[in-house]
């Protein structure tokens, strides 16, 4: 984990929190754009190479995650698939 956290600088790593009261630890990938919506891609902290993917709404100083609607999950994972296989310029 502390490998994946040295990844990210400080600002880039935010805390989930569950309704169950659970909190997890996730550095952002970045945020991308389909279909006029945004949204934000999460790595997973923690032993595994889980990828979350929510809708990402700025505010004036922060921003809010909103769930991905099921019809509309795939698209945006294939969206974010596309995106990393692209070459880095």
């Amino acid at each position: 984990m502390d490998e994946k956290r040295a990844l990210y600088g400080e600002d880039e790593i935010i805390t989930l929190e569950f309704d169950d009261g659970t909190t997890f630890e996730c550095g952002i990938i970045g945020t991308f754009e389909l279909d006029d919506k945004e949204y934000i891609a999460l790595d997973a902290l923690d032993e595994t190479n889980d990828v979350y993917l929510y809708g990402y709404v700025p505010t004036d100083d922060d921003f809010e995650l909103l769930d991905i609607p099921e019809e509309d999950f795939d698209r945006v994972a294939a969206e974010f698939d596309r995106l990393m296989d692209e070459p880095i310029e």
